[in-house]
Formats: C-alpha cells, structure tokens, sequence
C-alpha cells in the first residue's frame, strides 16, 4: 500500500494567517454592509488584525492545532477546534477593549468580535477538514480498483465496532472487502445506512441474507456480544459453509482498539463468552494509578492478563515476578511493546525462598500484590504432593509475611473453585493458602482479600489446547466422562473481575465470581471440532478415559451452610462464613504441613489436609497417567 499523503502543517500555519485576515475584515464587512462607516472603522480594523495575528497563533499551537494528523480528523478533532478558537477570540476580544479603553482607535464596532469568532470556526475546521477530504480523495485516486471481484462482506452489529470496521474496509480497498450490508436486532436501525451501507435485517435473517446478498464473509463486530449470539451465527455460517470472523470480546480489547488488523477466526472463548456488566473503572484506576504494583506467577496464563490490565492504569511501577525466566521474559518483550512508557521490572523469584522474597520486597516496595503464583494441575498435585504443599502454602505464606512486614496496602490472592470441599491435593493447598490471606488481613485490618473462580479458557495445560492438540492430529479427542461439567470464563474477563473485586474489598473477604451455568466438557469437544471445519463423530472421534483420581463430576462454588451475599458489582458475591482455622492454630498447622513436605510425608500431609479442612475428603490415589486438564 501506498503512503498516505499528508500536508505538512507549515501549510496550514500559512493557510491560517491568511484566513485570519479574511476573518477579520469579513466581519467588518458583514458588521457595516461597506458602507462609508467601513473605511471608518478601518483603523480598529488594522489593529485587531495585528491583535489576532499576535494572539491566535499562539493559542492555536498552545490546543495542538499544528501537530494533528488532519487525515484522521474526526469529533474529538471538532472540539478541539472550538475550544481553540473560542479561547483565542475571547483573549483578542479582552485586549480590543483594553485598546479602546485606551484610546487606541475611536470607533470599534463591538459585534465585529463575534462575528470573527463565528467565522474563524468555520474557516479554520474547514481549512482541517478539507484536508482529510482531499487526502482521502488522493488515496482512493492512487489505489487501483481492486473491487470488482472483491470479496462481499456482511456485518453483524451495526453498532460503533460495525461502523468502524465498514469505515475501514472502505478507506483500505486493498483488502478486497466490500461491506453490503448491516445485520442488526435494534429496531431502530433497520432500514438505515451507516457510511452508505444498508442495515438489512436482524441476525435471524443470516440464512437468507448470505443468499440474497451473495456474501462471502460474515464479520461479528459485536464486542460486548455473548456467546449465544456468536454461537448463532457460527452455526448458520458453518451450514452456508461461509468464512467468518469476529472482533475479540470488550474484555480483550481493553486499553487497545477497534481496527480491521483486530479481526480474528471464532475460537471457543467467543462461543462461551457473556455479556459485560456495567464496571466502576473509577475505583480500580484509584487503586493502581500511580502504584507500585507486583504480581507473582507473571508469567501464566492469569498472571500475564493481570499485567495487561493493571498495565493500562498507569501504575508507576509494574514488578512482573516468577519462577520461569523464559515465561517472564516472554510477558516483558509483550509489555514493553504495547506499554512503552511503562517503568517494568522482571524478577526471577521463587517464592519459596523466604530471603530472596524479601530482598524483592525490601527493593521495590510494592504498594498493591496480586498473588497469582500457584500450581495448579490436579493430576500433577496428586503425585507431587510435597511441592503443592511448599508452593501452594508455604509460598503464600512468604507472599503475605512479605506484605505485612513492608506495609504492602492492598493484597489480592488468586483462588480456584476447587477449594471449595476439597477432594483433591490442589484444592486442599489453596484452601489453606487462602486461610493464610484471611487471617493476615484480620490480624492488621488491611485490604487483603481472595477471589475464586473457575477454569479459565485456554490456560496452558488446561483442556482447551490438549483437544486442539488431539483434532490436529486427527484424533481421537479424549473426554473423561460424558457427564463431566466445568465452570468456565474467558482469562479477560476473570481478571477484569478480578481487578473489580481488588477495588471493593475492605480486608478479610473471599469473593467469588459469578461463573455462569456450567459447562459439559463433551459439549466443549464437540464446539472445538466444529470451529475447526469437522464434525465430530464423523471426521474427528470422541472416546471415553474415564474419571481420574482427584476430580468431581461438578464442582462446587461455596461451601455447604455458607452464603454468597451481592457486592456492588453484578457479577462479584462474597462468601459469607468464619474462618475455620486462623491466628495460631493455624500457623501451628501451616508449620507442620510444611514440615512433613520437607521430610516427604506424602500420606500424612493427605490426612492432615482432609482434618483440617471441614466437608473435605482428601484422599492420596496417584493417577495411573498425567494428562493435563482444567
């Protein structure tokens, strides 16, 4: 693709000046119709020239007039102009009484200086506006005329995402993409157009559009669009066997921008994804701007996405600590190539390593932990019980220790449903790892708090890639049983909730996040196959491995007798209940888990979990096979 041209704003200085002039003797003009008076009031004339000749200019540079981009102008660009303008005729209408008060000229005709307002709007945008017109004209002038068997595309959500991705796809012809049609379920926008192209119909007329219309591609330019409505159109698509695509959800793309360079193929997080809620961002952007903030485990899957959000609050400092230098090396490059200003620190710490912890502590001093470091695969935690113990526990521990002892002001720890009644090593560890935060925050009353929640799309090592792995190889997809149900949630979204509930809390409350209706895993495979051109049964097979060691069929979002009570956002409840173990009893029992992990006590460490943890049934059954799942 060609340059874009552009005029260097020299030009439109000069073009300025010149315009000034126009203004101001117009309105002398329109003021006395050039009648005899005019000449008379000439000598007012020539000084307020020489007035805005002194004055605009300046205030013109001062609002940004010279350094736009005028080929992009658009309404923020408007106001810009008026709140540029409207300042420089009021400083010239001040310093043109202050000349008559002065003596300076005898007549003044006083309306002249609304009228040069009035006109210099309507020169000056039209000077900046005519240059994207004419920059937009020499663009398609010097493309060649890609569209005559250029693909046809179709809309759906004639929303702002929809508007701007027609927008694009007609300033860049290159692409071969000609919008002929909007699909949308707002009645007040059938029959209108958006950029010259028509709104056809609602997303229940797909079908028939795709064949009226002769379409080649469909676009969901639907961010905040939940999963049902993708799922739609998927499947109608799929059965026209019509290429589509979507815009990411809001989730992702927070802190970026809608652009035709965002459109991507329907993966399973669209197809799962729910509505956003209204958020208090005030509140959040409270508690991070200027902050030092750490996060550990910053280089998984959660962890990064809490960088990427916490990243576009401005925090002073943003301290990425894990244990893996090539993953923390991977989130540092990704960083500083989307946030270049952002001051970054990458520290390579385990955090069982108590000294080490605290050296970071002592360096940074960060004011605001979101503690995501943890392992996390329940088959994996089954026959390496020892480390769930160090990590999961004494790791946390260390994390809070550190936080209280350095005046850390707000702590969030990162939990999993599977904490709830606990049949599992994992669960177990973070059930008591959350203990650990709770009872901090009781102790010294600051903002401490825990959030829950369940599997998240697309982690590494969870379900969603090892059934891709399987459906590349052909087969056949392994589920472990037909009845088999998760709670799930994009990582965006998780974290962006999560960042919600680090503004509400108080200190000592465990959140819980509102997961949505559960999912079958057998019906996760099949959407996986079909997103990927197959059918399941027929192209790629399902088989049954059976339940592993360590997992529920379902799994549980609270304890039984316990009550979740609303929050101020519609999607965090909090858990109501006691604490069950705390102060030191708990610490006793901390230091002897750790104690038998160190001396490798893999079944008493089982049974001292299943004794702490009340409604738990923590059992030690090594799997017979290690294959990574949510």
């Amino acid at each position: 693709m060609k340059a874009q041209p552009t005029i260097r704003n020299r030009y439109i200085f000069i073009g300025d000046l010149a315009l000034m002039v126009v203004s101001v003797m117009g309105s002398y003009a329109l003021r006395l119709e050039l009648s005899s008076a005019f000449f008379l009031y000439m000598s007012s004339a020539y000084w307020m020239m020489l007035v805005v000749f002194a004055v605009k200019p300046l205030i013109y540079h001062y609002f940004g007039l010279y350094r736009r981009m005028w080929l992009y102008a658009s309404v923020q660009e408007l106001k810009l102009i008026v709140a540029a303008v409207t300042s420089a005729s009021v400083l010239v209408s001040l310093v043109m009484v202050s000349l008559f008060t002065l003596g300076a000229f005898r007549a003044f005709p006083r309306s002249a200086l609304i009228i040069d307002w009035l006109l210099s709007l309507i020169l000056v945008g039209g000077l900046r506006f005519s240059m994207r017109l004419l920059a937009e004209n020499k663009i398609m002038a010097s493309i060649p005329n890609l569209t005559i068997k250029a693909h046809r595309v179709l809309i759906v959500g004639a929303g702002d995402a929809g508007a701007l991705v027609v927008r694009e796809l007609q300033k860049n012809p290159q692409l071969n993409l000609v919008p002929v049609g909007f699909l949308d379920d707002n009645p007040t926008k059938q029959k209108q157009s958006i950029y010259g192209v028509p709104v056809v119909g609602s997303i229940s007329d797909l079908s028939k559009t795709i064949d009226n219309r002769k379409v080649d591609e469909v676009i969901i330019a639907i961010p905040s669009a939940p999963g049902r409505v993708v799922r739609i159109v998927a499947d109608v698509c799929r059965l026209k066997n019509t290429p589509f695509r979507t815009m990411p959800g809001i989730y992702e793309l927070l802190g970026g921008k809608v652009s035709i360079s965002r459109l991507r193929e329907v993966n399973i997080n669209d197809l799962l994804r729910r509505e956003p809620r209204q958020t208090d961002d005030e509140k959040v952007g409270i508690i991070l701007g200027g902050k030092t903030v750490l996060v550990t485990g910053a280089g998984g899957s959660i962890g990064r996405e809490i960088c990427r959000q916490v990243a576009r609050w401005g925090p002073s400092e943003l301290v990425l600590l894990g244990h893996g230098e090539n993953s923390i090396f991977e989130a540092l490059i990704e960083l500083q190539e989307n946030f270049p200003s952002l001051p970054l620190r990458p520290v390579i710490c385990d955090i069982r390593d108590r000294r080490r912890l605290q050296a970071v502590y002592e360096r940074v001093r960060p004011q605001v932990v979101f503690h995501a470091a943890a392992h996390k695969h329940v088959p994996m935690m089954e026959i390496n019980v020892e480390e769930a113990v160090t990590n999961n526990i004494l790791g946390t521990r260390n994390v809070v220790d550190m936080a209280l002892d350095f005046g850390v002001e707000r702590l969030v720890m990162i939990s999993t449903d599977k904490a709830v009644r606990p049949i599992n090593v994992m669960g177990a560890t973070k059930r008591i790892a959350e203990l650990n935060v709770l009872d901090a925050a009781q102790r010294s009353g600051r903002p401490f708090c825990v959030v829950r929640f369940g599997n998240v799309l697309g982690s590494r090592g969870s379900v969603v890639p090892l059934f891709q792995r399987q459906i590349a190889r052909g087969g056949p997809v392994t589920v472990t049983h037909p009845d088999m149900k998760r709670y799930f949630m994009t990582i965006p979204e998780a974290v962006h909730l999560v960042l919600q509930a680090a503004s509400l809390t108080d200190g000592g409350e465990t959140y819980m996040l509102n997961m949505g209706q559960q999912v079958r895993i057998l019906n996760l495979a099949e959407d996986l196959i079909r997103l990927s051109g197959l059918e399941p049964g027929r192209d790629v097979e399902i088989v049954f491995s059976g339940i592993r060691p360590g997992e529920k069929l379902s799994e549980d979002l609270w304890d039984e007798g316990n009550v979740f009570q609303p929050t101020r956002h519609p999607d965090i409840f909090q858990v109501a209940g006691g604490n069950e173990l705390a102060g030191s009893a708990l610490r006793t029992s901390v230091d002897e888990l750790i104690h038998l992990a160190r001396d490798a006590e893999s079944q008493s460490i089982v049974s001292l979990l299943d004794e702490l943890i009340p409604g738990s049934a923590v059992r030690l059954t090594p799997p017979p096979e290690m294959t990574s799942i949510d």
